[in-house]
């Protein structure tokens, strides 16, 4: 009998312990299984032990969690990550690693073949397949969720005639997780109205249930990355950690907002990333204090477009690298100090220092010690307003003769 293999993107849960089966009855393909730790908590060798059970033929499961935070979210920061000014593209960071990880196994295996486990109605399925053709054409993409039109129900009872183990409860929400934030749709979230109930809560206290005290954190930055935590120097991966948890405990991180799909569909997301939301705040504040306004003009363009393109699945796009070449210039005076309060729920800038700051107190205070010469400005806003006046009473004019 023919060895055709194919390699699947496997979570553990029900659709792709379902698929193992699937491709192999439907496609006659060898199922080698891929699972991907990018800091999801979850228990791997159980993982491993279910997709043998289903039939995989082979299982690897890669720890990419440094790998993930260095080059995906590391950029993130820089780049002041945010989809429509929201979202911290936690879910679509780590999509390209994945879909990178699962082409390597597929070449390694000599497969013909990868497959994924995404809906046709969400992102993640761009995101995968625009990934592994830029990666190797050659492989034959499936998406079966896509294919069988099955229904949870249907899905079961396929699992049960085959003999393939499912867990014993169905989960009240779809979830996604990494070390950037943790994504929870479904359920009563899928009605706008509703509120996020307590239950939702893994990763934040409930901001009305967080400490009644403030809590401060002084996160030290160099080159655009956070390196150090309250003075102690601490790596990306172990700071992201340790924040999550502090700020978390504080309520901070609930992010619940309708979002445009790239598909065209709005949906209502509500993600948990407390790390995600007071490190970019601290970033974004820095950036404030070192770059000159028309950089922070250009740059919030530009990350924008670069936020766009990551969460379009764009990963291999060159415009992103050529962004990040303007991204990566500025960021080499994003060095200094800065002092965030978390308080339920809250997050805010509470004091900033760098050595490369452009706020000068001769200049900006009004006390006795200013070195600004306040007579210059009467020459000023007359340049600077001249054309406009111009231009205003020359409409005023040609609409009084009209």
């Amino acid at each position: 009998m023919e060895d055709k293999r194919l390699v699947l993107a496997y979570s553990g849960g029900l659709d792709t312990t379902v698929m193992i089966k699937w491709l192999n009855e439907k496609y006659g393909y060898n199922v080698v299984t891929v699972t991907v730790d990018l800091g999801q908590k979850e228990d791997f060798k159980s993982i491993e032990e279910r997709a043998y059970k289903a039939g995989s033929i082979k299982h690897y499961s890669i720890d990419a969690k440094e790998e993930f935070v260095n080059k995906f979210v590391a950029r993130a920061i820089k780049a002041n990550g945010l989809y429509e000014g929201k979202y911290p593209l936690s879910t679509a960071l780590g999509r390209p690693l994945i879909v990178e990880k699962l082409v390597n196994i597929a070449e390694k295996e000599n497969a013909v073949a990868i497959a994924h486990g995404c809906t046709g109605k969400g992102n993640d399925q761009v995101r995968f397949e625009v990934t592994a053709k830029a990666l190797n054409p050659r492989l034959k993409v499936y998406a079966p969720v896509r294919e069988w039109n099955l229904n949870r129900e249907e899905e079961i009872k396929y699992a049960m005639a085959h003999g393939i183990e499912i867990q014993a409860k169905a989960k009240k929400y779809s979830i996604d997780q990494n070390l950037w934030g943790r994504s929870i749709e479904g359920g009563p979230l899928e009605d706008p109205w509703n509120g996020v109930g307590e239950d939702v809560f893994e990763w934040l206290v409930p901001p009305e249930k967080a400490p009644d005290k403030p809590t401060f954190l002084e996160i030290g930055f160099e080159n655009g990355l956070p390196v150090s935590l309250d003075g102690k120097s601490v790596s990306l991966i172990e700071l992201i950690s340790q924040v999550n948890f502090i700020a978390g405990g504080c309520g901070v991180g609930l992010i619940d907002h309708i979002e445009d799909r790239l598909v065209g569909i709005k949906s209502r997301e509500v993600y948990e990333c407390p790390a995600a939301v007071t490190l970019l705040e601290a970033h974004k504040a820095l950036e404030k204090m070192v770059l000159t306004r028309h950089e922070l003009f250009f740059k919030e363009l530009v990350d924008m477009e670069w936020s766009r393109l990551v969460y379009f699945g764009l990963w291999n796009e060159p415009l992103r690298e050529d962004l990040e070449g303007f991204i990566e210039r500025t960021q080499d005076r994003v060095e200094g100090t800065v002092r965030v309060k978390l308080y339920k729920g809250g997050v805010s800038v509470d004091g900033l220092k760098s050595p490369y700051s452009l706020y000068d107190l001769s200049l900006s205070t009004y006390g006795i010690g200013s070195k600004f010469d306040q007579k210059m400005s009467e020459g000023f806003i007359e340049i600077w307003g001249l054309q406009s006046r111009v231009g205003y009473e020359m409409l005023k004019r040609v609409k009084g003769n009209g």
